[in-house]
């Protein structure tokens, strides 16, 4: 008699019966409403520092500790769901990130908050347990469709959180959308319980094995590589652009209020429509043309803005910014789409590296971003915009070439 392991128990009913739609929008909704957890504070790093007597130098610890704890999560807690059962895995971080944001919302100290606040960010790497875990339980017919229409989800907590973070303290306080995110994560907790399949990995290997093959996906795996490079430069200029739109229209001649701000930060949801939309491109094929399109739009994005004049420039840049958030949405559906189309069991780890690279993209991108806009305003920032996406895309078009010596060489 065949000895089916567990996971190929899950892989077999997934052909078989499939993912509900239910489930499917169970999936994108935790991930959108976990995800949101490491962006409500960006917005609000200003009010925080003043109510915790924290040194204006020292506020962008309040995004950097929450970057780097879910980089630690990504890099160290996302390969158990390579190890471990993914229902059990993902119920306790959920429940425990309402813990800390408990924390969060009533920390009045530095210490006590950049504490919570990272532990938030390890915990909220959930998300990336979530999404191969919907690719495990999609039929290979309609996974680029599945995976598409969860990080839909995803995407959709990423850009609303900083406005709907922003509307919030505008109208009670700071610490109220956190005491809010706790609620809902105890809520989704259960939500969770009752509706996500068990999932065993076949793995028996240990943790720090575990550990140690990362390096050895990352060296030995070029898809890996290239979808990493390519996100890491898009999540990069998505970053750029989201941190100098605020300082550029809060400044002259604009002189947008937080509100204002927070509405414009609302017209780039519409780019999460990019997701479903690029997984079936996936499904049929279509993902070294459609990666290049991606990565054109986005840089094209920057440029419409240079020939804005001053009555239109609020508008133009609002619809850069839906076409950047497009770009980059889709590039990264894309790009999650090749890797889970890699071996199953090494697919948990493979997404934590995807994303820790990119979200260090990001990181560098907020950076450079704020810099660039101090010294050579909006026009700098906009430039790097255009060269980082441009530089992947020229990378990009060497693919097929590479994928054809490969294929020789076999």
């Amino acid at each position: 008699m065949t000895n089916i392991q567990p996971e190929n128990i899950v892989a077999l009913n997934a052909e078989h019966a499939g993912i509900s739609p239910q489930l499917v929008r169970i999936m994108a909704a935790a991930c959108g409403l976990i995800v949101a957890n490491l962006y409500y504070a960006q917005p609000l790093a200003g009010p925080i520092s003043v109510a915790l007597a924290m040194p204006q130098s020292l506020s962008g610890l309040i995004v950097t500790v929450t970057q780097i704890g879910y980089c630690l999560g990504l890099l160290l807690i996302v390969p158990l769901a390579d190890l471990l059962e993914n229902r059990r895995l993902i119920i306790s971080m959920t429940a425990l990130v309402a813990v800390a944001l408990a924390v969060v919302s009533f920390a009045w100290t530095p210490v006590e908050f950049l504490g919570a606040i990272g532990l938030v960010g390890v915990l909220s790497v959930a998300v990336q347990i979530l999404v191969p875990f919907a690719a495990h339980l999609a039929p290979l017919s309609r996974r680029g469709q599945v995976v598409g229409n969860v990080m839909s989800g995803l995407m959709l907590g990423i850009m609303l959180a900083r406005p709907v973070a922003s509307l919030v303290a505008q109208f009670l306080s700071w610490r109220a959308i956190f005491i809010v995110s706790a609620l809902v994560m105890l809520v989704l907790t259960g939500i969770l319980r009752a509706k996500l399949p068990l999932r065993v990995p076949a793995a028996k290997q240990s943790y720090p094995s575990l550990l140690l093959s990362m390096v050895h996906l990352l060296t030995g795996t070029p898809v890996l590589q290239r979808r990493a490079f390519y996100h890491a430069c898009q999540f990069g200029v998505f970053s750029l652009f989201w941190t100098v739109t605020p300082l550029l229209l809060a400044g002259a001649p604009f002189h947008f209020s937080q509100g204002e701000i927070a509405f414009f930060a609302f017209v780039g949801v519409s780019g999460a429509i990019a997701a479903p939309i690029a997984g079936r491109i996936a499904d049929r094929g279509w993902t070294w043309p459609a990666t290049l399109a991606a990565l054109a739009l986005t840089a094209f994005a920057f440029t419409w803005t240079w020939f804005a004049g001053e009555r239109l420039f609020v508008i133009v840049l609002g619809l850069s910014g839906v076409v950047i958030d497009f770009g980059v949405t889709a590039n990264l559906v894309l790009g999650q789409r090749a890797l889970f189309a890699l071996a199953p069991e090494h697919r948990a780890r493979l997404n934590g590296l995807y994303m820790a690279i990119f979200f260090m993209g990001g990181a560098v991108g907020s950076a450079i971003g704020s810099w660039a806009y101090a010294r050579g305003g909006w026009m700098l920032a906009s430039e790097i915009g255009v060269f980082f996406p441009l530089l992947a895309f020229l990378v990009c078009l060497t693919e097929r070439r590479s994928v054809r010596r490969a294929q020789v060489s076999r």
